[in-house]
Protein backbone atom coordinates (compact mmCIF):
# COMPACT_ATOMS: atom_id res chain seq x y z
CA UNK A 1 0.00 0.00 0.00
CA UNK A 2 0.76 3.62 -0.59
CA UNK A 3 1.75 5.88 2.64
CA UNK A 4 -0.78 8.91 3.26
CA UNK A 5 -0.21 11.77 1.48
CA UNK A 6 2.20 14.39 3.19
CA UNK A 7 1.81 17.99 3.08
CA UNK A 8 5.29 19.97 3.59
CA UNK A 9 4.45 22.77 6.13
CA UNK A 10 6.96 25.43 5.82
CA UNK A 11 10.81 24.01 5.76
CA UNK A 12 10.83 21.51 8.99
CA UNK A 13 6.65 20.51 9.51
CA UNK A 14 4.45 18.11 7.90
CA UNK A 15 0.74 18.32 8.00
CA UNK A 16 -0.84 15.00 8.83
CA UNK A 17 -4.33 14.12 9.46
CA UNK A 18 -4.59 17.74 10.30
CA UNK A 19 -1.89 18.27 12.51
CA UNK A 20 0.73 20.18 12.13
CA UNK A 21 4.29 18.05 13.38
CA UNK A 22 7.59 18.44 13.44
CA UNK A 23 9.24 16.38 10.50
CA UNK A 24 12.09 14.26 10.84
CA UNK A 25 12.29 12.12 7.88
CA UNK A 26 12.98 12.22 3.87
CA UNK A 27 16.87 13.61 3.28
CA UNK A 28 16.33 17.11 2.35
CA UNK A 29 19.08 17.59 5.13
CA UNK A 30 19.62 21.49 4.87
CA UNK A 31 16.26 21.70 3.67
CA UNK A 32 17.35 23.71 0.51
CA UNK A 33 13.88 22.52 -1.38
CA UNK A 34 12.15 25.25 0.36
CA UNK A 35 15.08 27.98 0.37
CA UNK A 36 13.95 31.24 -0.68
CA UNK A 37 17.55 31.15 -2.82
CA UNK A 38 16.56 28.45 -4.37
CA UNK A 39 12.86 29.10 -5.00
CA UNK A 40 13.91 32.08 -6.35
CA UNK A 41 15.91 30.39 -8.93
CA UNK A 42 13.39 28.08 -9.89
CA UNK A 43 10.68 30.69 -10.81
CA UNK A 44 13.40 32.91 -12.60
CA UNK A 45 14.67 29.77 -14.61
CA UNK A 46 11.20 28.67 -15.61
CA UNK A 47 9.91 32.24 -16.85
CA UNK A 48 13.20 32.17 -18.57
CA UNK A 49 13.95 29.37 -20.36
CA UNK A 50 10.31 26.88 -19.54
CA UNK A 51 9.79 24.01 -17.55
CA UNK A 52 11.39 21.52 -19.59
CA UNK A 53 13.82 20.54 -22.84
CA UNK A 54 11.63 17.71 -24.51
CA UNK A 55 14.60 16.30 -25.68
CA UNK A 56 17.56 14.14 -25.23
CA UNK A 57 20.94 15.57 -24.63
CA UNK A 58 21.91 13.71 -27.79
CA UNK A 59 19.27 15.23 -29.82
CA UNK A 60 18.28 18.87 -29.41
CA UNK A 61 17.93 18.92 -25.72
CA UNK A 62 21.72 20.11 -24.75
CA UNK A 63 20.56 23.18 -22.88
CA UNK A 64 23.85 25.71 -21.54
CA UNK A 65 22.24 25.16 -18.31
CA UNK A 66 23.22 21.65 -18.00
CA UNK A 67 26.87 22.50 -18.82
CA UNK A 68 26.70 25.31 -16.40
CA UNK A 69 25.79 22.86 -13.62
CA UNK A 70 28.71 20.47 -14.48
CA UNK A 71 31.00 22.83 -14.26
CA UNK A 72 29.62 23.79 -10.90
CA UNK A 73 29.64 20.35 -9.65
CA UNK A 74 33.56 20.12 -10.89
CA UNK A 75 33.98 23.05 -8.83
CA UNK A 76 32.25 21.90 -5.66
CA UNK A 77 33.73 18.13 -5.60
CA UNK A 78 37.05 19.02 -7.32
CA UNK A 79 36.26 16.41 -10.02
CA UNK A 80 37.94 15.87 -13.38
CA UNK A 81 34.81 15.93 -15.17
CA UNK A 82 31.30 15.61 -13.86
CA UNK A 83 27.98 14.57 -15.99
CA UNK A 84 24.32 15.51 -15.11
CA UNK A 85 22.13 12.78 -15.85
CA UNK A 86 17.87 12.55 -15.70
CA UNK A 87 17.77 11.60 -12.07
CA UNK A 88 20.01 9.89 -9.33
CA UNK A 89 18.69 6.50 -9.39
CA UNK A 90 19.81 5.91 -12.97
CA UNK A 91 23.47 7.39 -12.46
CA UNK A 92 24.62 3.92 -11.25
CA UNK A 93 23.09 2.58 -14.74
CA UNK A 94 24.26 5.01 -17.02
CA UNK A 95 27.97 4.09 -16.20
CA UNK A 96 27.77 0.27 -15.58
CA UNK A 97 26.40 0.47 -19.34
CA UNK A 98 29.27 2.46 -20.18
CA UNK A 99 31.46 0.39 -18.57
CA UNK A 100 30.03 -3.05 -19.72
CA UNK A 101 32.32 -5.63 -20.77
CA UNK A 102 35.68 -4.18 -19.29
CA UNK A 103 35.68 -6.26 -15.93
CA UNK A 104 36.04 -9.65 -15.12
CA UNK A 105 34.31 -9.99 -11.49
CA UNK A 106 32.39 -7.36 -9.67
CA UNK A 107 31.68 -7.48 -5.82
CA UNK A 108 28.97 -5.58 -4.19
CA UNK A 109 28.40 -4.38 -0.74
CA UNK A 110 25.17 -6.78 0.71
CA UNK A 111 23.44 -3.59 1.66
CA UNK A 112 24.42 -1.57 -1.35
CA UNK A 113 21.18 0.77 -2.78
CA UNK A 114 19.13 -1.07 -4.90
CA UNK A 115 20.34 1.09 -8.03
CA UNK A 116 23.90 0.06 -7.93
CA UNK A 117 21.97 -3.69 -8.03
CA UNK A 118 20.37 -3.08 -10.74
CA UNK A 119 23.41 -1.47 -11.91
CA UNK A 120 25.67 -4.46 -11.34
CA UNK A 121 23.25 -6.38 -14.01
CA UNK A 122 24.21 -4.63 -17.12
CA UNK A 123 28.43 -4.78 -16.38
CA UNK A 124 28.31 -8.52 -18.35
CA UNK A 125 30.28 -10.19 -15.52
CA UNK A 126 29.91 -12.75 -12.21
CA UNK A 127 28.30 -10.31 -9.12
CA UNK A 128 29.45 -11.39 -5.97
CA UNK A 129 28.34 -10.10 -2.89
CA UNK A 130 30.41 -9.40 0.08
CA UNK A 131 29.05 -8.60 4.06
CA UNK A 132 28.29 -5.37 4.57
CA UNK A 133 31.48 -2.69 4.85
CA UNK A 134 33.14 -5.79 5.26
CA UNK A 135 37.04 -5.01 3.99
CA UNK A 136 38.41 -7.79 4.87
CA UNK A 137 35.70 -10.01 3.23
CA UNK A 138 36.01 -7.64 0.11
CA UNK A 139 40.38 -7.80 0.71
CA UNK A 140 39.86 -11.64 -0.01
CA UNK A 141 37.61 -11.64 -2.79
CA UNK A 142 39.67 -9.06 -5.01
CA UNK A 143 42.91 -10.99 -4.71
CA UNK A 144 41.19 -14.29 -4.84
CA UNK A 145 40.76 -14.07 -8.50
CA UNK A 146 42.72 -12.23 -11.41
CA UNK A 147 40.90 -10.31 -13.93
CA UNK A 148 40.04 -6.81 -13.55
CA UNK A 149 37.55 -5.99 -10.56
CA UNK A 150 34.75 -3.79 -9.84
CA UNK A 151 33.51 -2.76 -6.16
CA UNK A 152 30.36 -1.36 -5.74
CA UNK A 153 29.18 0.49 -2.32
CA UNK A 154 27.62 3.42 -0.94
CA UNK A 155 29.32 5.74 0.47
CA UNK A 156 26.83 6.71 3.47
CA UNK A 157 24.12 4.22 4.07
CA UNK A 158 20.58 5.62 4.24
CA UNK A 159 19.40 3.10 6.99
CA UNK A 160 21.69 3.88 9.54
CA UNK A 161 24.21 6.41 8.52
CA UNK A 162 26.85 3.88 8.23
CA UNK A 163 30.01 4.91 6.17
CA UNK A 164 32.14 2.71 3.74
CA UNK A 165 35.48 1.56 4.75
CA UNK A 166 36.84 3.50 1.04
CA UNK A 167 40.66 3.93 2.15
CA UNK A 168 40.56 -0.60 2.93
CA UNK A 169 38.78 -1.16 -0.33
CA UNK A 170 41.26 1.04 -2.13
CA UNK A 171 43.91 -0.58 -0.35
CA UNK A 172 43.20 -4.14 -1.62
CA UNK A 173 41.43 -3.12 -5.08
CA UNK A 174 44.17 -4.24 -7.58
CA UNK A 175 45.71 -2.73 -10.03
CA UNK A 176 43.08 -1.94 -12.97
CA UNK A 177 40.20 -2.35 -10.90
CA UNK A 178 37.55 0.89 -9.77
CA UNK A 179 34.80 1.51 -7.05
CA UNK A 180 31.52 2.44 -8.15
CA UNK A 181 31.06 4.62 -4.73
CA UNK A 182 26.95 5.83 -5.03
CA UNK A 183 27.71 8.57 -2.76
CA UNK A 184 23.75 10.03 -2.47
CA UNK A 185 23.91 10.60 0.78
CA UNK A 186 27.32 11.28 1.44
CA UNK A 187 27.28 14.11 -1.16
CA UNK A 188 27.12 17.90 0.44
CA UNK A 189 26.78 16.42 3.67
CA UNK A 190 30.00 14.93 4.63
CA UNK A 191 33.44 16.29 4.83
CA UNK A 192 34.84 20.12 5.39
CA UNK A 193 33.40 21.15 2.12
CA UNK A 194 30.90 18.94 1.18
CA UNK A 195 32.68 16.52 -1.25
CA UNK A 196 31.42 13.24 0.56
CA UNK A 197 32.86 10.18 1.25
CA UNK A 198 35.90 10.73 -0.73
CA UNK A 199 36.40 14.17 1.26
CA UNK A 200 35.67 12.25 4.46
CA UNK A 201 37.91 9.01 4.01
CA UNK A 202 40.37 11.89 2.22
CA UNK A 203 41.13 9.40 -0.14
CA UNK A 204 42.41 10.16 -4.13
CA UNK A 205 39.29 9.88 -6.62
CA UNK A 206 41.45 8.31 -9.11
CA UNK A 207 40.03 4.53 -8.85
CA UNK A 208 36.24 6.46 -8.01
CA UNK A 209 33.54 6.78 -9.77
CA UNK A 210 31.01 8.72 -7.61
CA UNK A 211 27.14 9.08 -8.64
CA UNK A 212 25.39 11.64 -6.80
CA UNK A 213 21.78 13.04 -6.59
CA UNK A 214 20.95 16.29 -6.97
CA UNK A 215 17.32 15.61 -4.64
CA UNK A 216 18.36 14.97 -1.24
CA UNK A 217 21.47 17.38 0.03
CA UNK A 218 20.80 20.03 -2.57
CA UNK A 219 17.30 20.12 -2.58
CA UNK A 220 16.95 19.85 -6.55
CA UNK A 221 16.55 17.66 -8.61
CA UNK A 222 18.67 15.16 -11.35
CA UNK A 223 21.49 13.03 -10.80
CA UNK A 224 25.49 13.38 -12.17
CA UNK A 225 28.52 11.20 -12.32
CA UNK A 226 31.71 12.42 -11.05
CA UNK A 227 34.70 10.91 -12.77
CA UNK A 228 37.41 11.52 -15.53
CA UNK A 229 37.00 13.06 -18.71
CA UNK A 230 37.69 9.91 -20.43
CA UNK A 231 34.82 7.93 -18.48
CA UNK A 232 32.35 10.85 -19.42
CA UNK A 233 32.94 10.78 -22.65
CA UNK A 234 32.23 6.79 -22.55
CA UNK A 235 28.86 7.39 -21.04
CA UNK A 236 27.95 9.61 -23.36
CA UNK A 237 28.50 7.45 -26.62
CA UNK A 238 27.88 4.52 -24.95
CA UNK A 239 25.32 4.48 -22.66
CA UNK A 240 21.54 4.14 -23.86
CA UNK A 241 19.87 5.28 -20.96
CA UNK A 242 21.82 8.68 -21.02
CA UNK A 243 21.08 8.56 -24.81
CA UNK A 244 17.48 8.26 -24.75
CA UNK A 245 16.20 10.13 -21.48
CA UNK A 246 15.06 13.53 -21.06
CA UNK A 247 17.46 15.52 -18.64
CA UNK A 248 15.76 17.20 -15.54
CA UNK A 249 13.50 19.92 -16.00
CA UNK A 250 15.90 23.63 -16.46
CA UNK A 251 14.09 25.26 -13.32
CA UNK A 252 15.61 22.28 -11.17
CA UNK A 253 18.89 22.74 -12.97
CA UNK A 254 19.39 26.02 -12.28
CA UNK A 255 18.26 25.70 -8.31
CA UNK A 256 21.09 22.60 -8.40
CA UNK A 257 23.17 25.23 -9.73
CA UNK A 258 21.93 27.76 -6.73
CA UNK A 259 22.07 25.06 -4.37
CA UNK A 260 26.18 24.38 -5.18
CA UNK A 261 26.90 27.89 -4.54
CA UNK A 262 24.88 28.16 -1.48
CA UNK A 263 26.76 24.79 0.22
CA UNK A 264 30.11 26.20 -0.54
CA UNK A 265 29.72 27.89 3.21
CA UNK A 266 30.79 25.45 5.64
CA UNK A 267 28.23 27.35 8.31
CA UNK A 268 24.99 24.91 6.53
CA UNK A 269 27.42 21.55 7.76
CA UNK A 270 28.16 22.95 10.89
CA UNK A 271 24.92 23.82 12.04
CA UNK A 272 23.53 20.21 10.31
CA UNK A 273 26.15 18.27 12.42
CA UNK A 274 25.76 20.23 15.97
CA UNK A 275 21.84 19.56 15.56
CA UNK A 276 22.34 15.40 15.57
CA UNK A 277 25.03 15.51 17.80
CA UNK A 278 22.68 16.95 20.26
CA UNK A 279 20.36 14.53 19.44
CA UNK A 280 22.80 11.61 19.80
CA UNK A 281 24.09 12.49 22.72
CA UNK A 282 20.96 12.67 24.44
CA UNK A 283 19.76 9.12 23.08
CA UNK A 284 22.79 7.89 23.97
CA UNK A 285 22.69 9.52 27.79
CA UNK A 286 19.39 7.88 27.90
CA UNK A 287 20.25 4.25 27.14
CA UNK A 288 19.91 4.11 23.37
CA UNK A 289 22.92 1.75 21.63
CA UNK A 290 23.24 4.06 18.50
CA UNK A 291 25.47 3.06 15.72
CA UNK A 292 28.84 5.30 15.78
CA UNK A 293 28.53 7.04 12.65
CA UNK A 294 28.94 10.81 11.50
CA UNK A 295 25.87 11.51 9.24
CA UNK A 296 22.30 12.84 10.68
CA UNK A 297 20.61 9.88 10.16
CA UNK A 298 19.01 8.15 13.86
CA UNK A 299 17.85 4.79 13.23
CA UNK A 300 15.38 3.20 15.71
CA UNK A 301 14.53 -0.55 15.56
CA UNK A 302 11.25 -1.09 17.47
CA UNK A 303 11.50 -4.42 19.50
CA UNK A 304 7.95 -5.79 18.36
CA UNK A 305 4.63 -4.46 17.85
CA UNK A 306 3.56 -2.83 21.12
CA UNK A 307 6.86 -0.84 21.54
CA UNK A 308 6.66 0.16 17.88
CA UNK A 309 3.39 1.58 18.75
CA UNK A 310 4.41 3.04 22.33
CA UNK A 311 7.08 5.30 20.19
CA UNK A 312 4.42 6.21 17.56
CA UNK A 313 2.17 7.48 20.65
CA UNK A 314 5.03 9.10 22.28
CA UNK A 315 5.80 11.28 18.87
CA UNK A 316 2.53 11.74 18.21
CA UNK A 317 2.04 13.21 22.15
CA UNK A 318 5.29 15.40 21.59
CA UNK A 319 4.02 16.59 18.21
CA UNK A 320 6.80 14.91 15.93
CA UNK A 321 6.01 13.05 12.66
CA UNK A 322 6.11 8.92 13.21
CA UNK A 323 8.83 8.26 10.41
CA UNK A 324 7.91 4.54 10.00
CA UNK A 325 9.47 2.99 6.88
CA UNK A 326 10.03 -0.08 5.29
CA UNK A 327 12.72 0.05 2.81
CA UNK A 328 15.03 -2.51 1.11
CA UNK A 329 18.20 -2.88 3.09
CA UNK A 330 16.47 -2.24 6.60
CA UNK A 331 14.33 -4.45 8.93
CA UNK A 332 12.18 -6.58 7.45
CA UNK A 333 9.46 -5.28 9.97
CA UNK A 334 9.91 -1.72 9.69
CA UNK A 335 12.01 0.36 11.84
CA UNK A 336 12.04 4.47 12.82
CA UNK A 337 14.11 6.67 10.56
CA UNK A 338 14.71 9.91 11.87
CA UNK A 339 16.93 12.64 9.88
CA UNK A 340 18.29 15.83 11.55
CA UNK A 341 18.29 19.00 9.20
CA UNK A 342 20.76 22.07 9.96
CA UNK A 343 17.31 23.76 10.03
CA UNK A 344 15.28 22.01 12.97
CA UNK A 345 15.11 24.38 16.07
CA UNK A 346 16.13 23.69 19.50
CA UNK A 347 12.50 23.35 20.33
CA UNK A 348 11.94 20.78 17.58
CA UNK A 349 15.34 18.79 18.71
CA UNK A 350 13.80 18.70 22.42
CA UNK A 351 10.67 17.60 21.56
CA UNK A 352 12.33 14.06 19.18
CA UNK A 353 14.36 14.06 21.91
CA UNK A 354 11.94 13.77 25.36
CA UNK A 355 9.47 11.87 22.92
CA UNK A 356 11.94 8.81 22.33
CA UNK A 357 13.25 8.96 25.90
CA UNK A 358 9.91 8.89 27.19
CA UNK A 359 9.34 5.34 25.06
CA UNK A 360 12.82 3.91 26.10
CA UNK A 361 13.45 1.12 29.28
Amino acid sequence: MEPEPLQQVGRTCVRYKGRKLSYFAGCDYFRLASHPAIEKAIVGALRKYGGNVAASRLTTGNHILYSELEAELRRFFGAPAALAVSNGYATNLVVAQALAGDFSHAYIDARAHVSLRDAACFLDCPVTEFPHRDAGAAARLLTRRKGRSILLTDGMFSGDGAIAPLAEYLKALPRGGLILLDDAHGAGTLGEHGGGTVELANVPRERIVQTITLSKAFGSYGGAVLCGPELRERIVARSRMFAGSTPAPLPLVAAACRALKLLRDSSFRQRLNANASFVKTRLRKAGFALPENPGPIIPIAPRDGAHAAALRKALLAHGVFPSFIKYPGGPADGYYRFVISSEHSHGQLENLAQALESSHD
